[in-house]
């Protein structure tokens, strides 16, 4: 069976740039690749024959030959020439190298390398931390400044961050000549490895400072002061950048987040900015009306005027008098739900009124008489 033409396995143009091959090359080769298609039996013959054409056309010595005699050029009696890959051509260490470009482009984000030969940067970001405060519903509501005390990683006085003694700089790393890691051939496979010397670093230190063996932080507890704002709520997150852990080797610091959590009130309930509070009312208060006085989270009193003949759940606002909105935005209501209470240990002189009241009260209670009227009627429907 005759050989396929290089340019037409790789999808190019004959007269075709270096640059041009190599694209359409990679893009076969990502199309084509064992690992991307188990369901095709063909895939791997056909990414051979991909990687044989490139590591033709891809050689200026090789092109020229192929474009002039075709796949004749690396057949016997062709000026002694040999088959791609052979020893004429750089045999297998030339074709590794080829696929090594598109190896990078297929694994190169799961290897967590990086692209091309710049080396890795010596320093590395600090941590970010996290802190859980509870605040009252009364600081949340007035905002208020706390002091806390941050156990994290601070940079190294005496080698002022660096790792090394005296404040050295760190030497690139010999085994890796600072990229942080090393690649070792498998077959046709390159595999790229953390460098064992620095742990992927890039540099060594040949001193390390003996404050913080060389890693440029220690361990400190830090007093910081937090300024919580008026109208926090419990998940609200406040960021302090740059107060995490310090950076390896005197990398920037990462970010402390301060979560926080509302504590329960005794008295009011919250929901987002409004506030809910169950007031009791005596039942003489309830059927006649009346006055009773409320508190406000700002710790003042409030007068709420019962109308006459109020139920238990009944609600009235009071407006502006809720908690306020995180970085502005207004104030919300407060929500009185009356609680008709019903009166306990009664003496025999209040159980005789009680009573008395119950025989002069029968057309003043229209919800029971609607109730009961409605009882009846179901009774009445099931006997016929």
């Amino acid at each position: 069976m005759a050989k396929r033409d290089y340019y037409e396995v790789l999808g190019a143009a004959r007269g075709a740039s270096a640059e041009e091959l190599k694209k359409a090359y990679r893009t076969k080769a990502k199309e084509l690749h064992p690992d991307r298609n188990s369901d095709n039996p063909n895939a791997e013959a056909q990414f051979k024959d991909v990687n044989e054409a490139y590591d033709v056309l891809k050689d200026p010595d090789k092109k020229a030959a192929y474009d002039r005699y075709g796949h004749a050029a690396f057949e016997g009696g062709m000026g002694g020439g040999q088959r791609p890959g052979g020893p004429g051509f750089g045999g297998q260490g030339d074709f590794a190298s080829a696929f090594s470009d598109v190896f990078e482009d297929l694994f190169g984000d799961f290897m967590g390398g990086q692209r091309g030969g710049g080396g890795r940067s010596r320093a590395q970001r600090g941590s970010d931390l996290r802190y859980n405060m509870r605040v009252s519903l009364e600081e949340a509501f007035k905002g208020v400044q706390k002091t806390i005390n941050v156990p994290a990683s601070v940079a190294c006085e005496k080698c002022r961050g660096s790792g090394g003694e005296g404040g050295a700089e760190p030497v690139t790393c010999p085994t890796c000549s600072g990229m942080g890691k090393v690649r070792a051939q498998q077959g046709f496979f390159t595999v790229e490895r953390t460098c064992p010397t620095c742990s992927g670093m890039g540099q060594t230190i040949k001193n390390p400072c003996k404050q913080c063996s060389g890693a440029g932080r220690v361990e400190q507890e830090r007093a910081l002061s937090v300024n919580i704002p008026a109208g926090v709520e419990t998940g609200t997150r406040i960021r302090l950048a740059g107060e995490g852990e310090a950076g390896m080797r005197g990398g920037p610091s990462g970010d402390l987040y301060i979560f926080i959590e509302v504590k329960e009130h005794a008295i009011f309930q919250r929901d987002g900015v409004h506030l809910f509070c169950r007031v009791p009312v005596t039942m003489p208060t309830a059927a006649m009306g009346g006055e009773v006085e409320v508190p406000t989270i700002d710790g003042g009193k409030s007068r709420v005027k019962v109308p006459a003949g109020s139920q238990t759940g009944k609600q009235m606002r009071l407006r502006s008098k809720g908690m306020p909105a995180l970085r502005g935005g207004g104030v919300g209501d407060m929500l009185i739900e009356l609680a008709v209470e019903t009166p306990v240990n009664l003496t025999s002189r209040q159980k005789e009124l009680l009573r008395e009241f119950e025989k002069l009260s029968e057309d003043n209670n229209p919800e029971g008489r609607s109730f009961f009227g409605k009882v009846k009627s179901f009774w009445d429907g099931m006997k016929s």
